[in-house]
C-alpha cells in the first residue's frame, strides 16, 4: 500500500515500523517548492496587493497562494505547486506526449518547478514554455468584461510587471536555465497563434482576465494531448471563470473540473 505526501509516492511502513525516508528526487522537489514559495525565509507580503491585510508572513496564506510575496519567485502557494508537480508527473508516468506551458508567469516560479520536475526525472525530450508580456497586465480601463474593468489589475504593474531578464535570471539561480526552456514574450493574442509548440501535455493558465484566458484556450487547447491537464489559476475571478465556461461550452468539453484550493481548478482532457 502507498500514500501520497507532497504528491510523492511514499511506501507505507509496516505496522509498528518507521516510514522510510523519501528519496533524493522527492526531497529535491519538496525543497524546490518550499524555496520557490519562500516558506524557508518567510518573506513578508507586499502590501500593494489589493486584498492584502497585515504585513507579517502568514504560512496559511502562503500555502494557499493568498498573498503577493515581496521576494518569493511565485505567488501561487504550496497547494498549487503540489498540484502542478502532480500533473507533470502524471503525464510523464502515462506517456502523454507534449511540452509544458504557463501563460502568465510573474517571476517564473511555476515554470521553474516544471523544469525542475523534468530535470528530476531525467526527461530531455520536452520543453517548458514561459509565456508572458513581461510588462505586467494590459490596460483594462476599456475592457469588455465589467469585472476586468473594475479590477484594473494594470494599476499594480509596479508589482506584477517582471522583466524577461529577471525571469531568466531566476531560472539560472536554480540551475535550470537551458535550451529546454523557451520564452514567448508579448501579449497572448500576438504570440500564441504562432508559438512554435506542436503538442502540449500541461497547460497552466494564469492570465487573470477574460481575454487573456480566452486567448490561451483558443490557441493552445487544441494542441493539448488526450490525457493532458489544464490548470486554471484564477478560476475564482468571475471574468476568468466565465471565459473558461464559455470556451468549454462552445467546444463541448465536459471533463470534470476539480478544485485545487479556493482560487484554482484543473481538469484532465479525455478526448
Amino acid at each position: 500500500m502507498a500514500v501520497t505526501m507532497d504528491n510523492a509516492l511514499i511506501e507505507e511502513a509496516p505496522e509498528g515500523g518507521a516510514a522510510p525516508e523519501p528519496g533524493a528526487r522527492d526531497l529535491y522537489l519538496r525543497l524546490l517548492k518550499r524555496t520557490l514559495a519562500n516558506v524557508i525565509y518567510e518573506d513578508a507580503p507586499n502590501t500593494r496587493a489589493p486584498f492584502m491585510r497585515g504585513e507579517e508572513f502568514d504560512l496559511e496564506r502562503r500555502t494557499n497562494g493568498a498573498d503577493w510575496p515581496r521576494t518569493a519567485h511565485t505567488m501561487i502557494g504550496l497547494k498549487r505547486l503540489d498540484n502542478l508537480q502532480y500533473c507533470v508527473e502524471e503525464v510523464l508516468a502515462d506517456g502523454v506526449p507534449g511540452d509544458l506551458i504557463e501563460t502568465g508567469v510573474w517571476r517564473g516560479g511555476a515554470c521553474i518547478l516544471m523544469r525542475g520536475v523534468l530535470a528530476a526525472h531525467g526527461v530531455t525530450d520536452r520543453r517548458v514554455w514561459v509565456a508572458d508580456s513581461f510588462e505586467g497586465m494590459p490596460d483594462t480601463e476599456e475592457a469588455e468584461h465589467a469585472v476586468d474593468r473594475r479590477m484594473r489589475l494594470d494599476r499594480y504593474n509596479d508589482v506584477l510587471a517582471v522583466p524577461l531578464d529577471e525571469v531568466r535570471a531566476n531560472f539560472a539561480r536554480y540551475g535550470l536555465l537551458d535550451d529546454r526552456v523557451g520564452f514567448l514574450r508579448g501579449w497572448f493574442r500576438d504570440t500564441l497563434p504562432t508559438a512554435p509548440v506542436d503538442r502540449l501535455a500541461v497547460l497552466r493558465l494564469d492570465g487573470d482576465l477574460y481575454d487573456s484566458t480566452t486567448d490561451a484556450l483558443r490557441y493552445l487547447y487544441p494542441k493539448l494531448s488526450a490525457g493532458g491537464f489544464v490548470i486554471v489559476d484564477d478560476y475564482r475571478i468571475p471574468s476568468c471563470r466565465e471565459a473558461v465556461h464559455d470556451y468549454r461550452q462552445a467546444h463541448g468539453i465536459e471533463d470534470e473540473i476539480v478544485r485545487i484550493d479556493r482560487d484554482s481548478v484543473f481538469w484532465r482532457r479525455t478526448g
